[in-house]
């Protein structure tokens, strides 16, 4: 489908108590030809709104009258009927710790306030590719054979991860709340590819992949890692280590898609 036509027909409900600033975001929509935006001014209002009627995407400002955007998201997630709707945060807040709840619930982008029209670009089309599930999104590779271990201490970034690798073609995976209970599926079952986070309590994603590398059997396994860390130091460790490829979280699905064919083919 042409992306053009996806955009004319996105539901989005904007979560911004500013007119002023509403006002400008809805321009950004526009001009990328999202036309059907609907605004509101607090949380408990969207909350109402998408229980009501379902949306595409909700944007949302971080600080709103009643709660803050990673309250909101954090609600959604928690009810069956919103937890898949796509989500995305414009904040000024730059702080990693403030912001590492809304990245872990599975977001598809963070947008700092003010931003660029290209950075709301990157997050729509990272936010259409979460939403669609069609053809044009698999590779040469035959991905749904595969079988991977999804490896995640936040249920609903598993969830996010999962929907965004089951677009790409991807339908058997198994689930880890951590390295530890990874590494004990590991001794069991085969798999083809390993998707990790690096931030897990009991056994984390760098001491996974160095288990994999040395003490499991399956030790080639490739490993893609998804994760918020910023610490070059700890992502170079892990790199060396011997993890094959290494993705932000939030993360963009078209840079998913390339990583894993290249990973896949090194394979």
């Amino acid at each position: 489908m042409d992306k053009a036509i996806e955009l004319m027909g996105l539901s989005v409900y904007l979560v911004e108590p500013s007119g002023i600033q509403a006002k400008i975001i809805i321009g950004h929509l526009n001009a990328l030809g999202i036309g059907k935006v609907r605004v509101l001014g607090s949380g408990s209002a969207v909350l109402a709104a998408m229980r009501e009627e379902r949306p595409d995407l909700v944007i949302s400002a971080m600080y709103l009258p009643d709660i803050t955007g990673t309250e909101l998201i954090t609600t959604m997630r928690a009810e069956t009927a919103l937890a898949d709707i796509a989500f995305i945060l414009i904040s000024s807040e730059t702080r990693p710790q403030s912001l590492e709840a809304v990245r872990q619930a599975g977001v598809c982008g963070i947008l700092p306030k003010p931003f660029a029209a290209s950075q709301l670009r990157t997050a729509i089309a990272s936010t259409l590719d979460y939403l669609r599930n069609d053809d044009d999104q698999s590779s040469d590779l035959d991905l749904e054979s595969l079988r991977v271990l999804l490896v995640d201490d936040s249920p609903s970034a598993r969830k996010f991860m999962r929907r965004v690798l089951e677009n790409l073609g991807i339908a058997h995976f198994t689930e880890a709340e951590d390295g530890r209970e990874a590494v004990a599926i590991l001794a069991d079952t085969q798999f083809d590819l390993v998707v990790t986070d690096y931030n897990m309590p009991e056994m984390d994603g760098a001491a996974l992949v160095e288990y994999i590398r040395k003490q499991s059997w399956q030790s080639s396994v490739p490993i893609l890692m998804v994760t918020s860390e910023t610490s070059q130091a700890r992502l170079a460790a892990v790199e060396d280590a011997g993890v094959s490829g290494i993705c932000d979280k939030p993360f963009e699905p078209a840079v998913v898609r390339r990583i894993l064919a290249k990973v896949l083919s090194a394979a």
